[in-house]
């Protein structure tokens, strides 16, 4: 006799649908009989230049240690990351991507009984993170597409453990300033942790948007997550990493998985860290991209939400999906956000010149046949 085991799951899980993530080029081929070759995908905010020269010539001189287990404590990578981020190692924790470090904390802080607070149209992990859990989710309407802060202030209650909060915010590319970030950490009660999501921080450097690293020494219960897998792009190796006090990463590592990096990663991403002029090219490269897709979607007489990431979301003033549909009949993969309570968007990575010609191209085209 079997059981039913979606009742038997714990009630946040069974009310969570599986994160999507973006239709795999293979996929796409098999499914309508492309030639791979051809197909160019827009869809997961990955870094269209390859990886750093320096990161591979790392990977390589590691192929041979594949017998061994990785450094469980990653000492090599978190004494680069303290150094650049002016921290002390034991305030490091690495995370297979940054989604592990989000898992972490759930895993550490949240349970039946508490909740989590983060914005409508933000990273669909933090529900997954959260009701995985039991916890539950307060989810706060968003203004203007991007975090009401105020607003996530005023849902905090005896029972939050966690907010989290991302800068900028994926899907939608917007973002807050410094100060609206010190006022609101200044008001967080010291029992919430607040999780600060950058994981698209250095596309923005420059920019109006704060680094929340100047934010660490002041506020005890703020944590910081980054990635490598955008600007540094090994979004296959899985590497990220939160930066927090010292008490709150020891709590982080009392759930960590062993190993949860491989040796691959820890290489790749110590090269990466000091490839500088890899990671000005990725910065300029988006910059171009972001002005070559606003220029395009002007030219179709369409709006799109002003973004600090590498991607952008174009509001396409009908349901998107038949347009999604209709641009992978043209071998254009990007990313419908229906799911994020977008329906009219589709979210845009930004490729290299000819991949942003090609979108604009077959988006033009899809939208003339109506």
């Amino acid at each position: 006799m079997s059981g039913n085991f979606l009742a038997l799951a714990q009630p946040g899980v069974q009310q969570l649908s599986p994160y999507v993530p973006g239709k795999p080029v293979d996929e796409l081929a098999r499914e309508l009989d492309l030639d791979p070759a051809k197909i160019v995908k827009l869809a997961s905010n990955e870094n269209p230049l390859g990886a750093s020269p320096k990161a591979l010539a790392a990977i390589r001189e590691e192929l041979a240690e594949l017998t061994r287990y990785p450094d469980g404590n990653g000492f090599a990578l978190k004494s680069l990351l303290a150094e650049q981020c002016r921290v002390e190692l034991s305030q490091v924790t690495l995370g297979n991507g940054s989604n592990d470090i989000l898992e972490l904390v759930a895993r550490a802080y949240l349970a039946p009984g508490l909740n989590a607070v983060f914005s409508e149209h933000a990273f669909a992990v933090y529900p997954i993170a959260t009701q995985a859990v039991g916890a539950q989710a307060k989810v706060v309407p968003a203004k203007d597409w991007g975090h009401d802060l105020p607003a996530m202030l005023a849902a905090i209650d005896a029972n939050t453990r966690v907010v989290f909060i991302a800068n900028p915010n994926n899907p939608t590319g917007t973002w807050f300033g410094a100060e609206a970030l010190d006022e609101f950490l200044q008001d967080v009660p010291e029992h919430v942790l607040v999780v600060l999501d950058e994981a698209y921080i250095e596309y923005a450097e420059g920019s109006d948007l704060p680094d929340g690293l100047d934010f660490l020494a002041a506020y005890p219960n703020l944590l910081v997550s980054r990635t490598f897998s955008k600007a540094y792009g090994l979004a296959a190796l899985r590497v990220g990493y939160g930066l927090s006090t010292a008490v709150v990463a020891d709590v982080l590592n009392r759930v960590r998985q062993p190993f949860n990096v491989n040796s691959l990663a820890l290489a790749a991403a110590c090269a990466a860290l000091k490839d500088d002029e890899y990671l000005a090219q990725s910065r300029q490269l988006n910059e171009s991209g972001m002005q070559q897709l606003q220029a395009g979607f002007r030219e179709l007489g369409l709006s799109w939400i002003e973004s600090k990431g590498n991607f952008i979301c174009v509001d396409l003033g009908q349901v998107a999906a038949p347009i999604f549909q209709g641009l992978l009949r043209e071998g254009v993969i990007v990313r419908p956000v229906a799911n994020y309570g977008m329906p009219n968007h589709l979210r845009v990575t930004i490729g290299l010149p000819a991949e942003n010609s090609r979108f604009l191209e077959a988006l033009r085209k899809v939208l003339a046949r109506g």
